[in-house]
């Protein structure tokens, strides 16, 4: 087996990467943005969590076989240190066949630095009905 991609960038470079291969139904590419601890895991909106590489590639397959999915991410939070960074952002997802909805997905996602870089330790997402939170940080500073 080839060994994965080397990615010696930012936690920030590698969550583009991941968000990336997604809307391009990448599968390969985004399974090699993952940690290679068997101990990662994956929470997809409404449903159960998901250990190890074979249970994560078997969902995202899965959720490939429709096509590439689009997602637009935003109001990103991130907590940075040296080993760890964990980003908190709403994924604007539009799905192909429905008229848009007023739900959006709140997103965690954990990266860990490696000996090969930045990787994807943890993604979880769940559905928040209701409209987004309004973006305050770009919004008119009162003081």
């Amino acid at each position: 087996m080839p060994s994965k991609k080397q990615l010696n960038g930012s936690a920030d470079e590698v969550e583009i990467a991941f968000y990336d291969a997604i809307s391009r139904g990448d599968l390969d590419g985004m399974m090699a943005l993952w940690a290679d601890d068997e101990e990662i895991v994956c929470v997809h909106p409404n449903s159960p969590r998901l250990v190890g590489h074979a249970e994560i590639r078997a969902s995202w397959e899965a959720i490939f076989e429709n096509g590439s999915v689009h997602i637009h991410t935003r109001q990103l939070h991130a907590m940075h240190n040296l080993l760890t960074a964990v980003h908190s952002l709403i994924e604007e997802f539009h799905p192909k066949d429905q008229i848009a909805q007023d739900v959006h997905i709140i997103a965690t996602n954990v990266y860990v630095k490696t000996p090969r870089g930045w990787r994807i330790a943890t993604h979880h997402a769940s559905v928040a009905a209701g409209p987004a939170p309004v973006d305050l940080s770009k919004g008119d500073v009162l003081h």
